[in-house]
């Protein structure tokens, strides 16, 4: 308390000073966040034009197919849709803790493998462009691939938790999950998925060497993953034109580089700036697969690099973001929560580095959605839970700190 004196006279006649109390005001400290704000609106923009994109890239083939009854805004709607289920989706997971995760973390990895030999049935799973990924759900198709890239984050995060004692250990540690990881990419590449093979993969092997196994057997793996890789494409004649078309689209421009081809074309035509929200070409006919695999490419040339970058670098904030909140978990000692928090990284980071680099002609063509973009239902829903669960992660990482319950 501040004080100013104020005079008095005594009975005797003298003057006296008293001293005068004031309140002081004290400031209130603003309420602290319960969770990742900054995080959450990069989700929200990611899907926010997510949907506009998707509309401007399908409005032609919306029109023009009589399965969508002629209808401008068909996909648009079911965008719309699957966004909102996504989100309904997210609330629920973000409200189920990471040790209710952690405890049925096995058990849904082995509902993802028993979708993924499932589709593989005949009669069971439907077959798009020669590929069979995809259950009918008669309202909808169920991509188990999709779900199995979440259950494949929470399974090597419970494993790398459980085995960390044992992480130097070849045979304890490191065989039973190459075991796990051969039979489901087995599975995979029988639809054939091999895109979705090599994000699982890569999820399961950044959580193994995040976790700290040992570096030594991962210096073994790096050296032997390019030959097995190799092998799998020589095997398949199907991989191997994929692999040709990638080095030389142009030698073969109307087969096997048709869609490279013209996803070069988009980015060329997009410049700095783009032709304009609408403006594309390619999306009239030309480049297959516009909403879906080459969103990326209607995006380059509509917005131009400036689209680009801006999509490259709300990836990169997630991806960082995701990483920063797994080392908190960690420094909380909180394993499990570390690893899926990563793990989630992982997967967004590497399935949209793969999809920009085969829009961009660096990578072969793989069937592989940009994340929280690409129009899907089995891919948008999924991305949504896994955002939920990373939000959540940050959210029970901030109650621990403040020493309150989650």
């Amino acid at each position: 308390m501040a004080s100013l004196a104020y005079a008095k006279i005594s009975p005797t006649g003298a003057r006296e000073f008293h001293p005068r109390p004031v309140a002081v005001k004290t400031r209130t400290p603003p309420p602290q966040a319960q969770f990742d704000e900054l995080l959450a609106w990069v989700l929200i923009g990611l899907l926010a034009l997510g949907l506009v994109m998707v509309y401007s890239a399908s409005i032609a083939t919306a029109e023009a197919n009589k399965f969508t009854s002629y209808q401008a805004a068909y996909y648009l709607a079911r965008h719309g849709v699957f966004i909102a289920v996504g989100l309904l989706a997210g609330l629920i997971a973000f409200q189920v803790s990471l040790q209710t995760w952690q405890a049925y973390a096995p058990y849904l990895f082995l509902i993802g493998a028993a979708l993924l030999v499932l589709v593989l049935i005949p009669h069971v799973g439907r077959e798009v462009n020669g590929s069979r990924r995809w259950l009918s759900l008669f309202v909808i198709n169920l991509q188990p691939s999709e779900l199995m890239k979440l259950f494949a984050v929470l399974y090597a995060a419970d494993y790398t938790a459980r085995k960390s004692k044992v992480g130097h250990l070849f045979r304890k540690a490191f065989v039973p999950m190459l075991v796990v990881m051969v039979l489901v990419g087995g599975l995979l590449l029988q639809e054939p998925d091999m895109g979705a093979f090599v994000v699982i993969l890569s999820i399961a092997f950044c959580t193994l060497w995040l976790g700290g196994f040992n570096l030594k057997v991962f210096v073994a793996l790096l050296l032997a993953l390019p030959l097995a890789f190799a092998a799998l494409i020589l095997s398949s004649p199907y991989r191997m034109q994929r692999v040709i078309g990638f080095m030389d689209p142009w030698s073969d421009p109307y087969g096997k580089g048709y869609q490279l081809s013209h996803a070069l074309i988009a980015f060329g035509r997009g410049e700095w700036l783009g032709v304009g929200l609408g403006g594309s070409v390619e999306k009239l006919f030309y480049l297959p697969e516009a909403h879906t695999d080459f969103l990326m490419a209607v995006i380059a040339e509509e917005l131009g690099l400036l689209g680009v970058a801006a999509v490259i670098g709300l990836f990169a904030l997630l991806v960082v973001r995701s990483l920063q909140i797994g080392r908190h978990a960690a420094f909380l000692e909180r394993n499990f929560s570390a690893l899926v928090a990563q793990g989630i990284g992982v997967w967004i980071g590497a399935q949209a580095v793969i999809n920009i680099g085969v829009n961009m002609g660096v990578l072969p063509t793989k069937g592989l959605t940009l994340p929280f973009l690409s129009f899907g239902g089995s891919g948008i829903v999924v991305n949504c839970v896994a955002a939920a669960v990373l939000l959540r992660v940050d959210y029970e990482n901030r109650r621990i700190a403040r020493g309150l319950p989650v």
